[in-house]
């Protein structure tokens, strides 16, 4: 055991407040009452102390994170819910956005639409506090081995239209189409619910997140904007009267 191993595994009994051969011997207690700074820490040092491979960059608040995402290159990335800032649902949608890389949250949201929330803005996996460090790293490991062997993208196909959503590129009519992050997300959601009929309300709150309060015909700018960078292939999303829209071939 190197002195630094050493070093974070004794900061982690502390915070448990047992002792370091306890800890050494297997001790995965749930930690709970912490403040955020606390936890960040915690996982740092838990992870460095395991064996050294994961090392961990942490943010205060989701500014900040966004701005070291927007910057630098992750294997995953571990987001709380309620973060200062930008909220960890918004940051998930930025993400998501513009890479693939893996999300896990760790959030003491525990609710069932939260948690179904955050899977559908693409989450990988959501755990909630309290919680183990063992669970934890077993997750993050688990997480990192299965998006290191994913090589086949499963692409999407509609009529004149594709979209890989693993390297996020469009198709339309054999051409690519550079799309801003928002037409991206509803062409994507369109694409997933292929020949269904979707509401404004549903968009709104699968594309802008539930805490939107604009007005919901922001909806149909941005679906007119989508349909013209499309070219012909727009024609594909109909607007079904007083229902929403629907993508056929």
């Amino acid at each position: 055991m190197t002195q630094k191993t050493e070093k974070s595994m004794k900061r982690i009994a502390k915070f448990h407040k047992v002792s370091f051969e306890q800890f050494k011997g297997g001790y995965t207690d749930a930690i709970g009452e912490a403040s955020d700074e606390q936890i960040r820490e915690v996982i740092t040092d838990y992870f460095a102390a395991k064996d050294g491979v994961i090392s961990v960059e942490t943010a205060a608040d989701g500014d900040k994170g966004m701005e070291l995402i927007h910057n630098n290159e992750y294997d995953l990335i571990l987001l709380d819910v309620m973060l200062p800032g930008t909220d960890g649902f918004s940051l998930c949608r930025y993400i998501r956005a513009e890479s693939s890389v893996p999300i896990l949250f760790l959030t003491a949201r525990g609710r069932e639409e939260d948690k179904l929330y955050g899977y559908d803005l693409g989450c990988d996996d959501y755990m909630v506090k309290p919680f183990s460090l063992a669970e934890l790293y077993a997750k993050v490991n688990v997480i990192l081995k299965r998006s290191k062997g994913m090589t086949v993208s499963k692409v999407m196909t509609c009529g004149k239209i594709s979209l890989d959503p693993v390297k996020m590129t469009v198709m339309a009519d054999g051409n690519a189409v550079e799309l801003p992050p928002k037409e991206y997300e509803i062409l994507k959601y369109l694409m997933e619910h292929r020949d269904c009929v979707v509401g404004r309300d549903t968009l709104l709150d699968r594309v802008w997140g539930y805490d939107y309060f604009g007005a919901d015909r922001v909806v149909d700018n941005h679906i007119k904007k989508l349909r013209k960078a499309m070219g012909p292939a727009g024609s594909q999303i109909k607007t079904v009267i007083s229902k929403g829209y629907k993508l056929t071939d």
